[in-house]
């Protein structure tokens, strides 16, 4: 007779901690009643804006 041979399933990563340096933000409070905002990294510019569907969408 044969053993089954069924090795453990590998458990999903648990969510990454929020540190407590980390912020939250709420985003219509970050986006204001435009539903964007231009953000400054690196000496580039990047546009956050909310979608048509409701999504949030970065793009530089």
């Amino acid at each position: 007779m044969l053993a089954d041979h069924n090795p453990p399933k590998p458990q999903p990563a648990p969510p990454a901690a929020v540190g407590p340096q980390a912020r939250r933000i709420d985003s219509a409070t970050l986006l204001g009643p435009q539903g964007e905002v231009l953000i400054q990294h690196q000496q580039q510019v990047y546009r956050l804006r909310v979608t048509s569907l409701g999504k949030l969408i970065l793009t530089k």
